[in-house]
């Protein structure tokens, strides 16, 4: 009989472990990504002051104009450009990418790169 793996712990493992390297910064702030089935989320966060700098996910009204589904590497794409675009608002060059416990692979991959071609230093 094999044993069941429980995939969000897993996940949660990996995640737990990833943050214990990674810390944002208000100059370096970290880039956190969030992937649902439906959606993607991304926020900037300084971890030192306990504060958001800057957020885009699919969910977003500017974002939802430009895609018509948030469950796909598109769209993903757009939201990477969107949080590059509102962080180098803010006067913001460089984060650190925090991949959330995913792979980085498909949309987590997708937003990264995104990202990284609209400026942003990963």
């Amino acid at each position: 009989m094999e044993a069941r793996v429980d995939r969000r712990a897993v996940r949660r493992r990996i995640r737990y472990r990833i943050r214990a390297r990674l810390a944002g910064t208000a100059s370096r702030p970290r880039l956190a990504v969030y992937r649902s089935d439906k959606h993607i989320y991304a926020q900037a966060i300084d971890d030192a002051a306990g504060r958001t700098v800057a957020q885009a996910s699919t969910v977003d009204s500017e974002v939802r104009a430009q895609v018509s589904g948030g469950g796909s590497v598109a769209a993903a794409k757009v939201v990477g450009g969107v949080i590059a675009a509102r962080l180098k608002l803010g006067g913001i060059e460089a984060v650190v990418f925090d991949r959330g416990g995913f792979r980085y692979h498909g949309r987590v991959k997708a937003l990264a790169e995104a990202a990284r071609s609209a400026g942003l230093k990963l």
